[in-house]
């Protein structure tokens, strides 16, 4: 009998993803603070964020679907970390995964294909914001040694309180001495 693993695939997103991505990502907008967005997209507003993730480069759109039904699972993203040209080889990284999808390793194979994919980038830190409390995503992150390196406190509102987010990297590439 195969596993759930086996039964998912990870593959680069692509347009034809679109709703199904901006579906599993206003679930997060309007039911928790893991992104700290506060009103549903459309797939049409969400249209540019897709495209700004091609096939290769340094920023990546990785996509889970069931083997059988193709069903969009999650995603997992690598996006610049900020736009000034000394952070050009730093990215963030993040995984949303489909709500009725979680506890199946999902998270893990996303990050996986990703990080693979990035190998041969031109890049040496990934970072990553986790809005607490998030047990889950934080043991994912440190999972791909990723490493705590601070908490912003009170830095979002939404739902009518503040929230708290802890950052963490992960070096890419061995530092040239």
């Amino acid at each position: 009998m195969p596993s759930e693993r086996a039964e998912v695939q990870v593959r680069p997103g692509v347009e034809d993803d679109l709703e199904a991505l901006t579906d599993i990502y206003n679930h997060y907008v309007r039911e928790t603070p893991i992104t700290f967005d506060t009103v549903a997209f459309t797939p049409q507003e969400r249209r540019p964020w897709l495209l700004s993730h091609p096939e290769d480069g340094p920023y990546r759109l990785m996509v889970a679907t069931e083997a059988d039904t193709q069903e969009i699972l999650g995603y997992a993203t690598s996006s610049p970390y900020r736009a000034k040209p000394a952070y050009a080889t730093s990215v963030e990284t993040t995984v949303y995964v489909a709500p009725h999808a979680g506890r199946r390793g999902i998270g893990t194979l996303l990050y996986k294909a990703l990080f693979e994919a990035l190998a041969g980038e031109d890049l040496h830190r990934a970072y990553a914001g986790i809005a607490q409390p998030n047990e889950a995503s934080t043991r994912l992150h440190e999972r791909f040694g990723f490493r705590y390196v601070g908490t912003y406190r009170e830095v979002g509102r939404k739902f009518g309180r503040y929230w708290d987010v802890a950052w963490y990297e992960k070096e890419l590439q061995a530092r040239e001495r």
